[in-house]
């Protein structure tokens, strides 16, 4: 009878954490199936599941498009290496119900998707609930913290000419001085111009924004509302891990914005410059977060249990954009439908390769075979007049190494 309630006692303790982190899975691999359950959604996921998900401009669509463009960008990151973030749903499932340093880049990079999609989608206005970027305040931060990263040198910040005072920088003296009457027109006219930064590189003398930056913030707003929403209430070690690679996938997208300009002046003159924030391609996103991946932390739970830390004393303390874990991976050499491993057999290696791709580390010391094959392609392409283009057919002879 004893044996019988521990038993009970047991699955009761459990249940609720399992079922609550495989649905956590669930919303990656099939967020629109998640809206299905409205009874036990959060308000803020509700919102968004009450529009139309086959809307191509409604916000669940955006989403599931970000989820969508994060596991391909994950495929393509990972595309050499024995894990390679394989999308099979069986295989994903098992992955995400682990706390692995795979799930922490998988959980980083929808978020980050997520996130990208969206402020893509309101500075090309596609979505009714935001537009782009108008916040000139935030483009003066957005903007310091580009001066201070380009080419890793150090830039001064850049002064706001409010008054075309090139002295004023809005300090006390400044602020307790009244407008001139005369200057109203010149202020409006210069409220967004900026004098460039020494040293930077295609700058002209004057330049001002064009009010329309990929709105990143709203991006991450709704990412963090449909991703983080559920957990809020939770403070396990799984939790907190979870909402802090998902938080560092999205600050890798705010991190990685970008000053562009656009010249303007007579005869192809630059004596103008109208300049925006805008997001790189998501492959360098995806790249800055696979860097992290490389140098993910193991954490423990903290004493307080509110928190975490790094399992060994000697480790640098994870900062916000690290990625953390805390299983041990798995075993990816051999196939286990257990941890969702496929396995190396019949993964092609490159023989000259010395990094992850090689046949040696990618083959996991299994050995390799080579493969002739014989490939067409269109080649001695020309144009003729007017208008077509005809090409020969050319055969070529590849040879391939695949694992055993």
């Amino acid at each position: 009878m004893r044996v019988i309630v521990c038993a009970i006692y047991l699955m009761i303790g459990i249940m609720p954490m399992t079922s609550g982190w495989a649905e956590g899975s669930n919303i990656l691999l099939d967020p629109i199936q998640v809206c299905k359950k409205q009874q036990k959604l959060p308000n803020k996921i509700l919102e968004i599941c009450k529009q139309d998900s086959r809307n191509k401009t409604s916000l669940l669509k955006k989403i599931s498009n970000g989820i969508t463009l994060g596991f391909r960008e994950c495929e393509n990151q990972f595309r050499h290496r024995k894990w390679n973030c394989t999308t099979q749903r069986r295989s994903m499932k098992k992955i995400l119900l682990k706390d692995t340093r795979e799930t922490a880049f998988v959980n980083a990079i929808t978020a980050a998707g997520i996130s990208y999609t969206i402020a893509k989608a309101c500075s090309m206005g596609e979505l009714v609930e935001c537009s782009c970027d108008k916040n000139l305040v935030r483009h003066n931060v957005l903007l310091n913290n580009q001066m201070t990263n380009i080419d890793g040198m150090s830039h001064t910040a850049t002064t706001i000419n409010i008054n075309n005072n090139n002295n004023n920088n809005f300090n006390n003296k400044n602020r307790n001085k009244k407008p001139r009457r005369n200057n109203n027109n010149n202020n409006k006219r210069n409220a967004n111009k900026r004098k460039a930064p020494d040293g930077l590189p295609g700058m002209g003398e004057n330049w001002e924004w064009s009010g329309c930056d990929d709105n990143v913030n709203f991006g991450n707003r709704k990412s963090k509302d449909f991703l983080d929403a559920r957990y809020r209430r939770r403070s396990d070690i799984k939790t907190l891990v979870r909402i802090h690679n998902n938080d560092a996938g999205r600050m890798a997208v705010k991190k990685s914005m970008r000053l562009d300009c656009k010249c303007h002046g007579l005869s192809g003159s630059c004596t103008m410059k109208t300049c925006w924030m805008k997001l790189p391609s998501f492959a360098e996103v995806a790249s800055r977060l696979r860097d992290r991946f490389d140098a993910s932390s193991k954490v423990i739970a903290s004493n307080d249990g509110t928190g975490f830390m790094t399992e060994g004393l000697a480790i640098k303390p994870p900062t916000k954009q690290d990625l953390v874990y805390t299983e041990e991976s798995p075993d990816f050499c051999k196939p286990n439908p257990k941890i969702g491993s496929l396995g190396v057999h019949n993964r092609e290696c490159n023989i000259t390769s010395t990094g992850e791709d090689s046949c040696e580390i990618l083959c996991c010391n299994y050995g390799y075979q080579r493969t002739t094959i014989f490939v067409k392609s269109n080649c001695q392409c020309r144009f003729i007049w007017c208008c077509n283009v005809i090409c020969s057919v050319c055969t070529e002879k590849r040879e391939i190494y695949t694992c055993r």
